[in-house]
């Protein structure tokens, strides 16, 4: 079905996201209120910040409403952030819309089935290590990492790694923290 990830990374603007199984371990942790406790990878988040410096365009689409995955979302710096609808093409539309790209122009990483939608249309359909079966068989890139370890960082480093600027970005940081 996907022949050529790299070249169908090397159109993409913005990268979607799924937050739980994606951003997060996917994991439930309740504290003694009973309120949800979320776990997030630090170099997930920075990757996320190193692609939108680079340019690149983040959204996060999540099926369900979170105060951790909201907080999260916001001291990354992203404000395309949508919460509590397992049905995600309205949104993926909406976006495109708004910011005038093509599906081809976008990547999705996600986990699970209610990702099926979004992969199924944008250019570069990406799954983490651990994602349902027939979403890594919709998947033109699959991570090695599993969602919240690290899965989103190298869904980043490939897009930036296929439109030649992984390098550039690598050489402004190190100048930018010497």
């Amino acid at each position: 079905m996907h022949n050529h990830p790299a070249q169908a990374a090397q159109k993409v603007k913005l990268l979607v996201l799924d937050a739980d199984g994606v951003l997060t371990d996917g994991g439930l942790y309740y504290d003694p209120d009973g309120r949800i406790i979320k776990r997030f990878n630090v170099q997930d988040g920075l990757g996320l910040k190193l692609a939108m410096a680079a340019g690149l365009e983040v959204a996060v689409i999540t099926g369900l409403n979170s105060g951790a995955v909201e907080t999260r979302v916001k001291e990354l710096g992203i404000n395309d952030y949508f919460s509590g609808s397992t049905h995600k093409m309205p949104f993926i539309r909406q976006l495109s819309r708004e910011k005038n790209l093509l599906f081809s122009q976008m990547a999705y990483l996600g986990d699970d089935w209610v990702d099926a939608g979004p992969m199924q249309c944008v250019g570069l359909p990406m799954a983490v290590a651990n994602a349902q079966p027939e979403i890594r068989k919709l998947a033109a890139w699959t991570s090695t990492q599993r969602g919240g370890h690290g899965a989103v960082r190298q869904a980043v480093r490939f897009i930036l790694q296929a439109q030649g600027r992984l390098e550039q970005e690598w050489r402004k940081w190190v100048q930018k923290h010497a």
